[in-house]
This record gives C-alpha cells, structure tokens and sequence, in this order.
C-alpha cells in the first residue's frame, strides 16, 4: 500500500483522527474518548466524542501558537514528529502538573485533564501557557530503542 492509498483509507475509516494520536501513540498518554486501529502496520486513534475533539483541537491549536518561542520557531505549521511529540506530551504533562501540583510521567485521561483545567482556569485560552511552555521546552523525546546483534 502507497502513502497516499493508506492516508486515503485511514481519513476514510476515521473520519474524527484524535488531534493528540501521537501522545497516545507514545504510551505517554491516554484517554477515555479514544479508540485505538490498525491499519497495515500502523496504530491509529479515533475519537469518541465530537465535542471532546472540537476542544482537544483548540487546546492543541492554543499550545502551538504560545509553543514558537520554546521551540525557537516562527513557523509551527509543519513541525517534525519530535517538535510535535514535544508539543502534544509536554503540553499535556504541564497542564497536568499545574492542575495536580505534582509531576507526573503520564497522562492518564487527556479528556479529564482538559475538563478540570477548563474548570479551574475558565476557558482553555487562559490556561497557564507560561508554565506550560516551560515543560514544553524541556520535555525529552525517549531514545528508540535499538536491537541488539549477536557478534
């Protein structure tokens, strides 16, 4: 299967793709309104829920417009997958750490985390974005694991 014949495909079968797939490809986070795929080789993340993904979108939209100066960069539209992985679980795990005061290294529920920040701070706009940043910038991808030949 081509690239474009599996992207065809997969927007065809997951019409609402979770705007935090990669997080939760990572094993980093998790969250209730998600469903997890396989298409060929690849894991997908579906959402669940049309008005969790409407605020999900907009509090990822919100963390790449405050992200450009963490991650020295003007131009945020066509990030790397590391820059991304940065933005979404660094993103995630400092809204996290400011909600629980305590630093942790998952996110078990994004879903619960956006509806207590929400709560707690009004709307997602005045969300603490300069703490935020902050773990953002400092957040680290984990190394791949490498196989190991026998000599």
């Amino acid at each position: 299967m081509d690239e474009r014949q599996y992207r065809n495909t997969y927007n065809n079968i997951n019409p609402q793709r979770c705007v935090f797939e990669k997080a939760i490809n990572s094993r980093v986070c998790n969250c209730n309104r998600s469903q997890r795929f396989n298409l060929a080789d690849r894991e997908g993340v579906a959402c669940k829920s049309e008005s969790a993904l409407k605020r999900c979108d907009r509090l990822l939209q919100t963390l790449h417009e405050n992200a450009r100066f963490a991650l020295h960069r003007i131009d945020i539209n066509q990030l790397g997958h590391a820059q991304e992985i940065k933005i979404q679980n660094g993103g995630l795990l400092g809204l996290q750490t400011e909600l629980e005061n305590t630093k942790n290294e998952i996110v078990l529920d994004i879903d619960t985390v956006v509806k207590k920040a929400e709560n707690q701070y009004g709307s997602i706009e005045k969300f603490p974005y300069s703490k935020i940043m902050q773990v953002i910038s400092t957040y680290q991808i984990r190394a791949k694991k490498t196989k190991r030949r026998k000599s």
